[in-house]
């Protein structure tokens, strides 16, 4: 592996991101887990392997759907389920007939982004969740239910108010409790913001023009900082390490093999499995037929997820690999879009490695 760990000095060098954490594991066993960079460049503080990093968008598969598919397993949802049958306030709506399964997939017809912390930020903190729900209810479809796939954000916080509806607890309450806890996972949590900060090192994200402040701790994305930190779409960190544990049980559940299991094998290839009418699997996201941030010899039974703040996790359902790397690549601006670039020949290397 000295040609990757190359890549990731050099990836640091050319100013690709300022800090990384890479976790290659192939088979049972992980074969390379390195640190790189910096967590923060203006403290200088280092970047090491239990460096808690804001996965931003790994929130959708890692904990929302996550928690879904535990609802789905205890019988108190069925994905084929219409979001009017669960949350009342959208009974005579025209998202009511919206499946839980569309939303999954993205094919569920409501728009993929809307900046709400603009409006909400002029609220009282205690008015904002109420107030964003109101917003997604009043939300139109731009297109018909099942006609479209548009990877949603908004999707998920409608996912994320099923949750709460059906179990009757916080999202993040409920993945702890249910999930996280049940495998002895402690570094995989959201940040509420009206509680006291974890004693970890974060990797810090973008110097946030909206919030004049470096973002360090909480959530980067703008529409979960404004309702406490806690969303669908977006809140959850985490560590590579932890990432790891809960991928391979997901994968060990996928093939029947897990010593405790989490899922059942058929739940988990429902869900990972791609679907006919999407293409898609289940609240995660799958490798497109070219330019895939994943490269090109990850196999087509493959899932995985980007974050925006330069997160993402690949796992090969057919040769047992998973690939995760989490950097601060907004740190301190978004403007810096040389991951893209990067992500794809990082992974191109590790395949090539692992399979010669």
């Amino acid at each position: 592996m000295k040609q990757v760990d190359q890549m990731m000095k050099e990836a640091i060098t050319d100013e690709v991101f300022p800090g990384g954490v890479l976790l290659v594991a192939g088979l049972d066993s992980v074969v390379f887990f390195e640190a790189y960079g910096y967590a923060d460049i203006f403290s200088k503080r280092p970047m090491t392997n239990e460096t808690v990093f804001d996965l931003a968008s790994l929130t959708k598969p890692l904990a929302t759907t996550l928690a879904v598919m535990q609802l789905v397993s205890q019988h108190k949802l069925r994905l084929e389920q219409n979001l009017g049958s669960v949350l009342p306030l959208l009974y005579n709506s025209e998202k009511s007939r919206i499946t839980l399964k569309q939303l999954l997939c993205h094919t569920s017809g409501i728009c993929d982004y809307r900046p709400y912390y603009e409006s909400l930020d002029k609220l009282p903190p205690e008015r904002r969740r109420d107030a964003l729900r109101e917003f997604l209810v009043s939300e139109p479809l731009i297109n018909p239910p099942g006609a479209k796939v548009l990877y949603s954000d908004l999707g998920f916080m409608l996912l994320n108010w099923v949750v709460e509806q059906v179990s009757e607890r916080r999202l993040d309450q409920f993945v702890d409790a249910e999930i996280y806890a049940q495998l002895g996972i402690e570094n995989l949590f959201f940040v509420n913001l009206d509680s006291e900060p974890r004693n970890v090192q974060f990797a810090a994200t973008e110097r946030c023009p909206w919030r004049d402040t470096l973002i360090n701790g909480v959530v980067h994305d703008e529409n979960a900082y404004a309702v406490g930190g806690i969303e669908g779409h977006a809140g959850l960190f985490g560590t590579a390490k932890d990432v790891y544990r809960l991928l391979f049980v997901l994968l060990t559940d996928f093939y029947g093999k897990s010593e405790s299991i989490l899922f059942e094998k058929k739940l988990m290839q429902t869900f990972l499995i791609r679907d006919g009418s999407s293409g898609r699997p289940l609240g995660f996201d799958a490798p497109l037929s070219t330019g895939s941030s994943c490269g090109q010899y990850f196999s087509k039974k493959s899932v995985g997820h980007l974050g925006f703040t330069g997160t993402s996790f690949w796992m090969d359902l057919d040769r047992g690999v998973i690939v995760i790397l989490l950097t601060n690549r907004v740190h301190p601006s978004r403007d810096n879009v040389k991951i893209k670039d990067f992500r794809p020949q990082l992974h191109d290397v590790v395949m090539t490695l692992i399979e010669s």
